[in-house]
């Protein structure tokens, strides 16, 4: 078996020291998360944390290593609803241009 990495897995890399620093959430950050957590209540059951964690690792190396956190949780959120057809592409392309 070959032991291979995805992009994202980083475990174990050596690498400098982590900054650890609160900062305040950006509003987009906070509807961000308003999205995702309606979607996973169980009124609509729409999202689970393994599904969303999934879809971030499956975003691919490029826009994984230039998406921020926020950014990798959004794309990987309008994925899974176009997988599951909860969205168009159509309706996500308007919805984006406006």
């Amino acid at each position: 078996m070959t032991d291979r990495r995805r992009h994202h897995d980083m475990g174990g890399l050596e690498d400098g020291p982590v900054e650890i620093k609160e900062h305040a959430s950006e509003p987009w950050e906070k509807r961000v998360d308003a999205v995702r957590s309606l979607l996973s209540d169980d009124k609509r059951n729409l999202l689970s944390v393994d599904e969303l964690r999934r879809g971030i690792e499956d975003l691919g190396e490029g826009a994984y290593d230039r998406y921020n956190y926020y950014e990798r949780w959004i794309a990987a959120i309008a994925n899974i609803l176009l997988q599951k057809n909860v969205l168009s592409v159509d309706e996500l392309g308007r919805k984006m241009a406006e």
